[in-house]
């Protein structure tokens, strides 16, 4: 819940910057479909994680921890985009604080380790 707080804190920032809109002159690295696929697709893994919980069926683990490395590669994406980007980035993204950058990515990566360990551990 606390990466999905700072998730959509981030998404705020990018659109209150003007970041749909800079879509249009190319002026932000993030385009709208790795903005919003991300979320979406650590949703569904998410979804998936609350059915395995509920139903025990091994399948819908692998299939949380499948749906998340994908929105983990989408977030380690943008990462790197807005590292290369850095203070001097030109769109919305250069509004993002360091601390909540870094703190969605610890959290996400603590996230999808803990998910491999526990679908891993299913017995």
């Amino acid at each position: 819940m606390i990466n999905a707080l700072i998730g959509v804190y981030l998404l705020y920032l990018w659109l209150s910057g003007g970041g749909l809109r800079q879509q249009a002159t190319k002026v932000t690295r993030f385009p709208t479909t790795l903005v919003f696929s991300h979320p979406a697709l650590a949703v569904t893994a998410l979804a998936f994680w609350v059915a395995y919980l509920l139903t025990g069926q091994r399948l819908l683990a692998w299939l949380a921890f499948g749906v998340l490395s994908v929105a983990a590669l989408l977030g380690f994406t943008m990462f790197t985009r807005w590292l290369g980007g850095g203070r001097h980035a030109r769109g919305a993204e250069q509004r993002f604080p360091v601390l909540a950058v870094v703190a969605h990515g610890l959290v996400g990566l603590t996230t999808f380790v803990l998910v491999l360990v526990a679908a891993s551990s299913i017995g």
